[in-house]
């Protein structure tokens, strides 16, 4: 199997030479160049034909937001990873590159740690993203022949109304909320709760920017917050996020225990949450990411009588986390996210008729939403 090819672009030796003995010390990936500016790496592409470059935000003569505006106009499908500070600088910077066009980002380890542990966090944070924008990631088997899509499952329907939204995603998630949340009416007469894998400063960031756009207010989630109508909350970075409490009480919980699926916050811990709190009447929307956080959820609110739709694979960034759901046949329907804000207006003010079988839909072949 050829290597992915890397160009490493940052200022600093230090970093660049971490990176690329890090990245080169597994076999799936190479560094093939570095670069210390933008314009040095905007000259060496040509030549190196990279399958993906990891770019740093602050650097001298051409930094990485003036890169990746010329980089999108030349190579608009290369994969850019942004590598940026935890600060809230980087994090704002780093959600300007994920607009421009980015296709994820990874934080710099903190100067305090050690040499190991940053070598660790490398490999942690960063090789798995190359790897699944790259396509290297190991896809979920499908439950039925190669291109047929597996049955939704079958459950006896009910007929309860929709009474919260419970949203999940990763990477690609910040572009593709920005397509949802700005388009849900400010009537929306239900709950929002997001779970977007982000550090924090990251997640508050975002949430403010999304409430700029939206009609309906977004919010960084906070313990305590009585859950009303018309308004979406965002988990805190590095915080769980958990629906709880009952009837007219129920409110949102934060708090650090272990991450799940290598996630804090995950949702799985969110989706849980809400099918217990609510039962039947939830809506649970899977979206673009990497990994399968989401798919023990997504269970969970199927079993509860609930549904479960996500993002299609042609409008993912990547397809891991809705793929897996898609998969496991728990998706009661898929559509492009252009489409998703549509489809839960629709859903949310109606019942379902009761005792009807799930409807089968694959990614390949959702139409548009019956008149």
């Amino acid at each position: 199997m050829t290597p992915i090819r890397i160009l490493v672009v940052d200022d600093s030796i230090v970093v660049r030479k971490m990176l690329s003995e890090t990245l080169s010390g597994d076999p799936a990936l190479e560094v093939v160049a570095t670069a210390s500016d933008g314009r040095i790496a905007l000259a060496k592409i040509p030549m190196l034909k990279p399958d993906l470059i990891t770019l740093d935000i602050e650097m001298p003569v051409m930094n990485g937001l003036e890169t990746l505006v010329e980089l999108r106009k030349l190579y608009p499908k290369l994969p850019v990873i942004m590598f940026s500070t935890l600060t809230e600088h980087g994090a704002a910077a780093t959600l300007d590159a994920l607009s421009m066009g980015a296709s994820d980002y990874a934080t710099k380890p903190s100067n305090s740690g050690s040499l190991a542990a940053a070598i660790e966090r490398i490999r942690i944070e960063l090789i798995p993203r190359i790897k699944a924008l790259c396509g290297l990631s190991v896809p979920l088997k499908l439950l039925t022949l190669p291109g047929c899509s597996p049955a939704v499952k079958a459950r006896v329907r009910t007929n309860p109304p929709i009474k919260i939204v419970a949203i999940g995603t990763s990477t690609g998630g910040p572009n593709a909320l920005a397509e949802v949340l700005p388009r849900i009416p400010n009537d929306f007469p239900v709950p929002i709760v997001v779970v977007q894998h982000m550090p924090p400063i990251f997640t508050r960031l975002l949430a403010e920017r999304l409430a700029s756009r939206s009609a309906i207010s977004v919010e960084e989630g906070r313990a305590g917050v009585v859950l009303s109508p018309g308004h979406a909350w965002i988990a805190p970075g590095n915080f769980h996020m958990k629906v709880i409490g009952a009837g007219a009480g129920l409110r949102l919980d934060v708090n650090q225990g272990p991450p799940e699926n290598s996630c804090r916050p995950a949702v799985d811990v969110l989706f849980r949450s809400v099918a217990a709190a609510y039962g039947a009447n939830v809506l649970g929307v899977v979206m673009t990411g990497m990994g399968a956080d989401g798919l023990l959820g997504a269970q969970n609110i199927r079993d509860a009588g609930g549904d479960v739709i996500i993002q299609d694979e042609a409008s993912s960034v990547v397809w891991g986390m809705p793929g897996s759901v898609h998969a496991s046949g728990l998706a009661d329907a898929a559509y492009p996210v252009d489409r998703l804000a549509a489809e839960i207006t629709r859903r949310v003010p109606q019942s379902r008729v009761s005792g009807a079988p799930s409807e089968v839909k694959s990614h390949a072949s959702v139409g548009p939403p019956a008149k």
